[in-house]
């Protein structure tokens, strides 16, 4: 097919699409179909899709066929630059913080400009952060269940920070890591960025399919696995004792890195040991206060065996030199005194009041979360569409995030992450009468 033939079809579906001739949720031809019909050759009209779906306009579902994507829906929607626009209910993102807050801040701030030390933290600091500090982060650590000395910590800016610190230590380009088919959106994005090759795991109800993960490894050069066992984003699992121990066995026998993504951790209890709890040799856990204090508290920490911790050190030096004196006074203190402890209970009750709105408002949907979560997993009808319940969603003054941030296989299920935990209780309900009513409507 010449050249200016082929981009004369894929123009003409791009200006179909575009205009609306074409709507959002369209079945385009199948790839034989459209062969037939434009006498092309089969991988040629595979090549007009995948130009139109590199373009952002329909996405291929293995299984379905091809479809006009919500194409005015914003990309990435979940992971893009978080900006709500006024009015609308945020169910998007997650930035829970409770009444008081503001004062605990105002008060530790006064203390901290009474205290002898303040002159210190003008200056540059270690670059893994002052050893008291890591203590009060090692202790803090202990009462989760990871016992770890203070030199095995090193404080970050932020969850996020040391994810990032980890992979770029550890890996190279082109390194493959295992991950849940469904994951945080952070990972995959650090996953790119850093050249690796992520290979899916399929998930079940209550944790990865560990069977597959050992084929995997069994075929692939498999170097690291991240995993979230404690309250998994966006799935709310918990991973068991037994699977947590299968995990780490796969782990040594094919002499892998763990990466531990503890983020929201702090709202699930009585849970099994932490895989670096049991792996200390080969698992790098990866907390911060984000979730459990104030996502506007840039603070973070690591976890790891010794012998990397050199190496972190150096990657913390290459990309912030050390996180701010002050903002890390404010958290260990914290940690130190109860505060954290503290705010960590009383989210836990908050979270527990949200899936308790969310249990009352989307009863007889078929939704996927924890009880004490922040989130919720809402698969959508066999024949819905993710872009066009967001984006009618949206025209309903509601924000929600769609599979595809979350999804690092080549399925993306149609499904909708709901975030409980940046509106107040009145607006939760409002919001989530509205996700009823229109995912009512598509299914």
């Amino acid at each position: 097919m010449p050249t200016s033939r082929y981009k004369s079809l894929v123009d003409a579906f791009a200006a179909d699409i575009r205009s609306g001739t074409l709507p959002p949720g369209t079945r385009l031809p199948t790839h034989r179909k459209l062969a037939a019909e434009h006498g092309l050759a089969l991988v040629t009209a595979s090549r007009v899709y995948a130009e139109l779906e590199g373009m952002g306009l329909v996405s291929g579902e293995t299984g379905r066929g091809t479809f006009v994507r919500e194409t005015s829906l914003p990309p990435g929607q979940g992971i893009s630059q978080h900006v709500v626009a006024a009015g609308m209910l945020d169910l998007n993102f997650n930035y829970p913080s409770l009444p008081g807050q503001a004062d605990l801040l105002r008060n530790a701030l006064r203390q901290l400009a009474l205290s002898g030390d303040l002159e210190a933290h003008l200056r540059y600091q270690p670059h893994a952060g002052r050893l008291h500090e890591r203590a009060a982060v090692a202790r803090h650590l202990e009462a989760r269940g990871l016992n770890v000395p203070a030199e095995q910590v090193l404080i970050v800016s932020g969850a996020q920070h040391g994810l990032a610190v980890a992979m770029m230590t550890l890996l190279k380009p082109g390194d493959v890591i295992a991950a849940d088919a469904l994951t945080y959106p952070g990972f995959k994005t650090l996953a790119e960025t850093l050249h690796l090759e992520v290979l899916a795991i399929p998930v079940t109800d209550s944790g990865p399919d560990l069977a597959a993960f050992e084929r995997m490894c069994r075929t692939r050069p498999v170097r690291a696995v991240y995993s979230m066992p404690t309250l998994h984003n966006p799935l709310g699992w918990v991973m068991g004792a037994e699977q947590r121990e299968l995990l780490v066995a796969i782990a040594r026998r094919h002499e892998l890195i763990i990466i531990e993504d503890a983020a929201y951790a702090f709202l699930a209890e009585n849970v099994p040991p932490p895989l670096a709890e049991l792996a200390p040799e080969r698992t790098v856990y990866v907390s911060g206060l984000s979730k459990s204090v104030a996502t506007g508290l840039r603070v973070g920490f690591m976890a790891a065996p010794a012998r990397w911790m050199a190496a972190f050190e150096r990657t913390v030096m290459a990309t912030t030199w050390n996180t701010p004196g002050v903002m890390t006074a404010l958290a260990t203190t914290w940690l130190d005194d109860g505060t954290v402890i503290e705010l960590e209970g009383q989210k836990r009750v908050d979270a527990q009041a949200r899936q308790a709105i969310a249990l009352q408002v989307l009863a007889g949907l078929d939704y996927i979360s924890h009880p004490n979560s922040y989130f919720i997993w809402l698969p959508l009808a066999e024949d819905a569409r993710a872009d066009q319940v967001a984006m009618a969603l949206m025209r309903d003054q509601v924000s929600v995030s769609v599979a595809e941030p979350f999804s690092v296989s080549t399925h993306v299920p149609h499904a909708i992450r709901l975030a409980l935990g940046s509106v107040d209780m009145a607006a939760l309900r409002q919001a989530l009468v509205t996700v009823k009513r229109v995912v009512s409507f598509y299914s």
